[in-house]
C-alpha cells in the first residue's frame, strides 16, 4: 500500500487582540488547517470510533488524520488493501455497536457502491466522506470538481435518498461532519460528506479552541431493544423511524442480509413486511427530511434573481451578489449545505418574488442545477458551470448582468 506523506507541523497564526480597558487580552492561537483535517477532527469530535480507508488523492489528509489520532482517543484506525474492503470493514464495525466512518474520492466511492447499498438495505449507520476530483473514471486526481453530485446520490437501485452534506469551508467540514454522524446514528442510514478538492486541500486559519473537542460528543441515538418482547431487527414502531438497534454478537439475534427480507430478517419473496421494510428504509428519511435541509442564506428584500450554490463554488456566488449588490442590482444568495434530501422548504422561501434563479456549480452541465429545476415553480434558470476549474465571481457577475 503506498504510504501517505509525512504531515508538517500545523502553522499557526498568532492572533493578539486588545481588552477594552486598553491591555493585550489573551493571546488566542489560531491554526492553518485543512478542509480534510476539519472532517477528521470533526468525526472525532462527533465519536467515531472506528475507520478504514485507502489513501486516494484529494481525500488523503482524512486518512492520515484518522490514522494518528483516533488510536490515541482509544479508537481502531485500519489500513485497508482498497476501498472496497475499507467500506466493508466500516460496516462490519457499525453492526458491533461502533461509529464508523471511510473516506475517498470518485474512483473509489465507485467501488463501494455494492456495499453502500448493503448499508442501506441492512440499516447500518455510517459516514463516508467524499472529497471530489475531476473525473470520470480516474480522472485528474489533482484537478477540482463537482461531478459527483449525482453518482453518489443515485447509487442505489430503487432510488432511495442517501442524505449528502456539502460544505463550503473547513469549520463546515467539521461542522457537517458531526451532523453527518448524528443523521447517520439517528436514521440508521449511510450519509455522504460531499466536499471537493479545493474545500479538502486548502489551508485557513481556524480557531480550533472554538469547534467541538470530543469532550462532549455527538450523542448515541441507537434506540435498544426491550428485553420484554421478541426482538426483531427489522421491525419499525412506526413507518417514519428506524428499526431498534441490537449489535450483531449481543445478547439477542441479528440477521444483516442484503436480501429482500422481513421484519426478523429472512429472505422472503414480496411478501407485506418486505414491502413494508423497502418502503421503510425511504419514509423515515421523508419523515425528516425539513430537519435534515440545512442552508446559509443572504437574501434581499425585493430581489429579482437568486443565486443558488454549493461547495467551494458558493464562496465565489456570494462574492459576486455583494458585488452585484453594489452596483445596484437586486439578488438573493442561497447556500445548500444539504444536497439531499433537497431542501424544498427553504428553496421555496429563498425564491419569494424573484423572477429567475442563476445556480453556480463545477461541472460540465450543471448536474445539481436538472435536481433543482422541478422546485423553481417554472422560473427561467441559468447554469453557470466549469470543467476543470473553480469559477471566478467576474463569471457570476457577468452572467447576472446577462440574466437581468
Amino acid at each position: 500500500m503506498p504510504r501517505p506523506p509525512a504531515r508538517a507541523e500545523p502553522r499557526r497564526i498568532r492572533v493578539v487582540t486588545d481588552a477594552a480597558g486598553g491591555g493585550p487580552a489573551d493571546a488566542v492561537r489560531v491554526e492553518l488547517v485543512s478542509g480534510n483535517r476539519l472532517t477528521a477532527l470533526g468525526a472525532l469530535s462527533a465519536g467515531c470510533r472506528f475507520f478504514a480507508g485507502y489513501p486516494i488523492t484529494p481525500s488523503s489528509e482524512i486518512y492520515q488524520t484518522m490514522m494518528e489520532e483516533l488510536p490515541r482517543r482509544g479508537g481502531l484506525a485500519l489500513a485497508a488493501p482498497d476501498e472496497i474492503s475499507a467500506l466493508a470493514g466500516c460496516v462490519g464495525a457499525s453492526l458491533a455497536g461502533y461509529k464508523a466512518m471511510t473516506a475517498t474520492s470518485g474512483p473509489g466511492w465507485c467501488l463501494m457502491v455494492e456495499t453502500v447499498q448493503y448499508a442501506v438495505m441492512t440499516e447500518t449507520p455510517l459516514v463516508v466522506a467524499v472529497v471530489q476530483r475531476l473525473g470520470p473514471s480516474t480522472g485528474g486526481a489533482t484537478q477540482g470538481a463537482q461531478g459527483d453530485v449525482l453518482l453518489t446520490e443515485f447509487c442505489t437501485s430503487g432510488g432511495y435518498t442517501i442524505p449528502v452534506f456539502a460544505p463550503s469551508n473547513g469549520v463546515e467540514c467539521h461542522q457537517l461532519a458531526r451532523r453527518a454522524f448524528e443523521w447517520s446514528e439517528r436514521l440508521r442510514t449511510p450519509v455522504v460528506l460531499l466536499s471537493d478538492k479545493e474545500v479538502g486541500m486548502t489551508l485557513e486559519g481556524v480557531d480550533l479552541g472554538a469547534l467541538p473537542n470530543g469532550s462532549a460528543p455527538v450523542a448515541d441515538r441507537r434506540p435498544v431493544p426491550s428485553s420484554a418482547v421478541r426482538f426483531a431487527p427489522y421491525f419499525r414502531p412506526c413507518p417514519e423511524e428506524p428499526p431498534d438497534f441490537a449489535p450483531v454478537g449481543g445478547d439477542v439475534r441479528v440477521v444483516a442480509t442484503g436480501s429482500a427480507h422481513d421484519y426478523e430478517g429472512r429472505l422472503r419473496k414480496n411478501s407485506p413486511e418486505v414491502i413494508d421494510v423497502l418502503a421503510g428504509l425511504q419514509h423515515k428519511i421523508d419523515a425528516h427530511a425539513e430537519e435534515l435541509a440545512l442552508v446559509r442564506s443572504d437574501l434581499q428584500e425585493g430581489a429579482r434573481t437568486l443565486v443558488v450554490s454549493y461547495g467551494v463554488s458558493a464562496r465565489a456566488a456570494l462574492q459576486a451578489c455583494r458585488s452585484a449588490r453594489a452596483r445596484g442590482a437586486r439578488v438573493s444568495f442561497l447556500q445548500l449545505l444539504t444536497l439531499f434530501p433537497v431542501a424544498r422548504g427553504a428553496i421555496a422561501a429563498a425564491l419569494g418574488d424573484c423572477e429567475r434563479v442563476v445556480v453556480v456549480e463545477e461541472n460540465l452541465t450543471g448536474l445539481y442545477a436538472g435536481v433543482l429545476a422541478p422546485h423553481l415553480g417554472g422560473r427561467p434558470l441559468v447554469r453557470v458551470n466549469a470543467l476543470g476549474s473553480m469559477i471566478p465571481p467576474s463569471r457570476i457577475e457577468a452572467a447576472l448582468e446577462e440574466a437581468a
